[in-house]
This record gives structure tokens, C-alpha cells and sequence, in this order.
């Protein structure tokens, strides 16, 4: 069993046959910038080999690791912005109670995750402080450089506090860093104190880290089995490297959007009917938006939760402008097994759907909506998961990453750097008088 597959069946009215063979030069193009290595940004394709090019060792100190952190905290904080954790927290969602902190430790079997360092909100440093006062803590820093004002604040706080809690060297076995391995503030910071450090490979960029240290910690922290995920995505990366289009969904999909694009189609929706996907679409965006936004071109990705959004945004989505294409996560077999009771005096009206499985009425929301927005001019993928697993979400991990890489190049872009970033840090450090 595969676990992913993609239906194309709702775009196929917006795409024809002679524009795709029109476009398959530039798809080939693409595989061999990548196959080749000789594309813009060649030198940060480590993420193509993380999942077959593993280190068995630095898996089990992982393993180890997650053991003791779950051993001597209350509260796990992932302190990091951006590709430092947001990979992380998307898995860590996926696989999580939604109520996973509020539950009591006999039940959740591990820290409660709490994440930050990914704003510059003093309310929200001053609430994190005040409700860890009482509780065991460790931390888990993450950033190459160590200068990233938001997760630099938070760390400096945290160590601060720890410090002052545990005493230096008991702060020091409570700080967990992954960093560059040879350089950088928060490498001397961790090599002078003798933090355990987990290495960010240097080919290997921050939106494209998840299967590195920077997700793999977290998440074994979580119970994740980490190597099922692992797996998932080494599948994925045999199953996506056939350069025929009618072979390999992922450049599909990757060529499809490109089309789109040209005709003025330049908005993507990742939609999903699971809330616990609502980090996993803002991995997605920043993998998407940071990697094709450059010289003014690019696809602007967004985001919806649904059926929550179709009370917000479904009106745009269904009648606003033209400009806009949709990919929908579905995952099919669901697991809850909780159903609409039925009442006898029945003055909600309900008992028409009484004894039917709240998935079930979920799945009909989902088809009748994916009817409605095709036919209302919105070409439409859907991503079908088979069941909600470490292994086919692994899968799924490798193929946006691919997909993301070849529609870059596709599209003629370097996927693998962000300069534009450093325009608003250097006004920010301008003002901030550094």
C-alpha cells in the first residue's frame, strides 16, 4: 500500500494536454537541476539524502536523549522561529491529543510541548514565564546562527530563569541546542557550557530541516517513532525521482501549478477538513512562499481549515476573484469512531444524520464543497492520505519538498535562499540602534 495518492480530477477541465506538453521541457530541466546538482543553490540539497543517508548513532542519541528529557521535565520548550519549529510542531499536532497538554502525565506519556521563541510578544514571554515558575523545565534551542532576534530573546529568558532555578551546571543538563556544528553564537554558547548539541547540517536549510535534529528531537519527545517517519520519506524519495509525468504525482502536481500560474492563477489554497493539520499548512507556507517568492514572481500560498473557513472565507473562495487554485489533504480512514446520537424529541432537527458517523457527515462536507468550488472555477488536487501514520506522513513531508524544488526551478528561481529576509532585519536593527 502506497498510503498517498493524488486525484487530479478537478483540474483537468483548467489544464490541457497541449499545455502540458508545452511545459514538459521546463519539468525536464528541473529533474536534471536536481538529479545533476548543478542547479541555483546546489550546495543546500542535503535534504534530498537525509532520509537514506541516515546516522544510525545520532538517531539513538536522539532516542536517548527525548528518554531523559521526558525523565526530568514537566514542560518541554521548543524555543525557534520558522523552519526551526514549525516541521516539528505540524508532526507533533498530527499525532497529538488535541487537548495533549491539558491532559494529566499518565495519559499523555511525556512534557507537555509548549513552543516559542517564534515572536517578539513580551505578553506572551511574560505569560510563558509565569506558568513554568513552578514546574520542571528543559529547553530546546534551535538556530544556526544564534542571532535570530525572536528565538535569541527567548533563550537568553529561559537560561536566565534556569540558571537562577537549577544553578548553572543543573541548567546546563536541562538546555538542549542544535546548531551549525562548527560555528556561530549559539555553537559557542553551547560548546563553553557543555550543552548537548544536536548538528544542523550545513547543505540542509531551515524550511527543508524537519527530518534533521531540529524535527527529529521534538518529536521523539512526543513518542513519535521518528523512524517510521524517516522511512515514509525514503520511500517517497525513490517513489518521486521518475522524470515521466504519467510516473511521478509529485512533478504532476509541481507542473500543474506552474500551468496554473501562467494563467493568472496565482494563489494556492491548502485546504484541509482535520484541524490538527493547521501546522502542517503553515509548514507548508513557509516551505512554499520562502522558496518561490523572489523576483517578483511566485505562487502566494495560503491556508484554510475546513468547515471552519467556509464560514469565513467561502464566499471568496467560492465567487471572489479568479486567481486562485486549491489542494486538499484528505485523509481517509478515520479513526474516532464517535457518532451523532439520536434523541427522541428531536427539536434540533438531527435525527436524520442520528447513528452516522461525524466523519462520515465531515466526508460529505468535504465532497459536496470540492463539487462546489470546481464548478465554481477553482481547479482542484486533492492529496489522499490513507490513513493518518508515521510513515505516510513522511511521505508526504518529502513530496512538498520536492515538489517545492522543482517548481522553483520551473519557475526559474533559486529555491534554497531568502534574500529578501534580511531587508526587514537590517531596518529592524537600524531602529533598534544595534
Amino acid at each position: 500500500m502506497q498510503g498517498l495518492s493524488l486525484d487530479f480530477t478537478g483540474m483537468k477541465k483548467f489544464i490541457s494536454d497541449e499545455e502540458i506538453n508545452q511545459n514538459l521541457y521546463k519539468l525536464n530541466h528541473a529533474h536534471n537541476k536536481l538529479e545533476q546538482r548543478n542547479g541555483l543553490g546546489n550546495d543546500m540539497l542535503g535534504w534530498m539524502d537525509l532520509p537514506t543517508k541516515r546516522d544510525e548513532e545520532e538517531i539513538s542519541r536522539i532516542k536517548e536523549c527525548a528518554k531523559r528529557i521526558q525523565n526530568q521535565a514537566d514542560v518541554f520548550i521548543i524555543v525557534g522561529i520558522g523552519g526551526s519549529y514549525l516541521g516539528a510542531k505540524a508532526i507533533i499536532d498530527l499525532f497529538s491529543n488535541s487537548f495533549s497538554n491539558m491532559l494529566p502525565l499518565s495519559e499523555r506519556k511525556h512534557p507537555q510541548i509548549i513552543f516559542a521563541g517564534n515572536n517578539l510578544s513580551g505578553k506572551y514571554l511574560r505569560n510563558l514565564v509565569e506558568y513554568i515558575a513552578d514546574k520542571d523545565v528543559a529547553i530546546n534551542v534551535i538556530s544556526k546562527s544564534g542571532t535570530t532576534l525572536e528565538p535569541a530573546i527567548t533563550f537568553r529568558t529561559l537560561k536566565v530563569l534556569l540558571e537562577e532555578k537549577y544553578g548553572i551546571r543543573g541548567a546546563a543538563e536541562r538546555i538542549y541546542v542544535t546548531t551549525d556544528k562548527e560555528k556561530g553564537i549559539l555553537h559557542d554558547i553551547a560548546k563553553e557550557n557543555e550543552y548537548e548539541m544536536f548538528v544542523i547540517p550545513d547543505d540542509v536549510g531551515g524550511r527543508y530541516s524537519v527530518l534533521t535534529p531540529v524535527g527529529l528531537l521534538p518529536m521523539a519527545v512526543a513518542n513519535i517513532e521518528i523512524e517510521d517517519i524517516l522511512d515514509g520519506a525514503q520511500f517517497a524519495s525513490f517513489r518521486y525521482n521518475n522524470r515521466k509525468l504519467e510516473a511521478n504525482d509529485c512533478y504532476r502536481y509541481a507542473l500543474y501549478r506552474n500551468i496554473l500560474y501562467n494563467k493568472g492563477k496565482d494563489i494556492e489554497i491548502l485546504a484541509s477538513y482535520e484541524p490538527s493539520f493547521q501546522y502542517f499548512i503553515e509548514w507548508f507556507k513557509q516551505l512554499f512562499g520562502e522558496s518561490e517568492g523572489k523576483n517578483h514572481k511566485g505562487i502566494f500560498p495560503v491556508g484554510v481549515n475546513l468547515t471552519t473557513d467556509l464560514h469565513s472565507m467561502g464566499q471568496m473562495i467560492q465567487e471572489g476573484k479568479r486567481n486562485i487554485f486549491e489542494t486538499v489533504l484528505e485523509v481517509k480512514v478515520d479513526r474516532s469512531f464517535i457518532k451523532l446520537p439520536s434523541t427522541e424529541d428531536n427539536k434540533d432537527g438531527l435525527n436524520y444524520l442520528a447513528n452516522k458517523e461525524i466523519d462520515y457527515i465531515n466526508k460529505q462536507a468535504y465532497k459536496g464543497t470540492l463539487k462546489a468550488h470546481i464548478d465554481g472555477g477553482v481547479p482542484t488536487c486533492v492529496i489522499e492520505i490513507e490513513d493518518l501514520n508515521e510513515y505516510n506522513i513522511g511521505q508526504l513531508i518529502y513530496f512538498f519538498e520536492k515538489a517545492c524544488a522543482i517548481s522553483a526551478y520551473i519557475l526559474d528561481v533559486n529555491p534554497f535562499n531568502q534574500p529578501g529576509v534580511e531587508a526587514y532585519k537590517k531596518n529592524m536593527m537600524d531602529l533598534l540602534k544595534k
